[in-house]
């Protein structure tokens, strides 16, 4: 039974609404999972704000986090069988492209963005004034709400993560329904690698869960990857509390399998 990741613990799955998740190329069971609550939410999301304040988390060096990160990457590629394995069977995915693509491309963007975490820097700008310095400096935005689609599960999940993390925020994921399995597996490396529970969590479970996520004033950013439909709810939802948002919308990579595919290969 898989469960939410909270804080440092998973949630209980007791009274919970559970789902079976079923491999979409024979219908074989694979695993169930506990939908979290609107109380989950709450609790999520308090956990990454005390995420924020946390000195082993607010007050480590750049160098740090991104040595956190390229431990993150060395923990994917030494999975990497077993990563590949749960979205070829939990979200239909070619073993090939899986293996070949999916999971070295989020090992890939981790080490990417743990050398970019010492290359945060602001500006010093010329002003017309006497005797007058202007500059800026960048600063975590704060708890990011990450909600990834079904298709490149563990992939997609490491393009929103990696540089949240690499720029200080804390991170709620909220994966598709239709494939929890990976992302699910990442949250729990990313906390084999040493980042604490209350920075880097999961919620599983259905739409509700991620309007709950959009709308609450406790969430500072919300990135989205998924249908036109949803996405143009989410800005409506995001405007009364100005969140800062950032959508990946209606995308279609269709593959077409002839008569000469080596369907066992694949």
């Amino acid at each position: 039974m898989l469960t939410s990741l909270i804080g440092q613990e998973s949630a209980t799955a007791q009274s919970r609404e559970h789902e079976v998740s079923r491999n979409p190329s024979d219908g074989s069971e694979l695993f169930t999972f506990a939908h979290a609550s609107l109380a989950d939410v709450d609790d999520a999301v308090a956990n990454a704000r005390r995420g924020m304040d946390m000195p082993e988390w607010r007050d480590i060096t750049p160098d740090h986090r991104g040595r956190l990160l390229w431990r993150v990457s060395t923990l994917i590629e030494e999975h990497s069988d077993e990563l590949a394995l749960m979205d070829s069977n939990d979200a239909g995915m070619p073993l090939g492209m899986s293996r070949g693509v999916n999971v070295p491309l989020a090992a890939q963007v981790f080490r990417y963005y743990a050398g970019f975490a010492t290359k945060i820097e602001g500006r010093l700008s010329q002003v017309s004034i006497p005797n007058t310095m202007h500059y800026t400096t960048r600063e975590p935005i704060g708890v990011c709400a990450l909600i990834t689609p079904w298709n490149v599960p563990l992939a997609i999940a490491a393009w929103k993560l990696a540089p949240a993390l690499a720029t200080g925020n804390t991170a709620i994921l909220k994966p598709a329904e239709q494939a929890v399995w990976s992302t699910w597996r990442l949250v729990e490396i990313c906390r084999e690698a040493g980042i604490p529970g209350e920075v880097v969590q999961v919620l599983l479970g259905g739409p509700e869960i991620g309007q709950a996520l959009v709308r609450h004033r406790g969430v500072d950013k919300v990135s989205f990857t998924g249908s036109t439909e949803v996405g143009c709810q989410i800005v409506a939802d995001v405007a009364p509390t100005l969140k800062r948002v950032s959508l990946e919308l209606g995308g279609k990579a269709p593959s077409i399998v002839t008569a000469s595919a080596d369907m066992d290969q694949a």
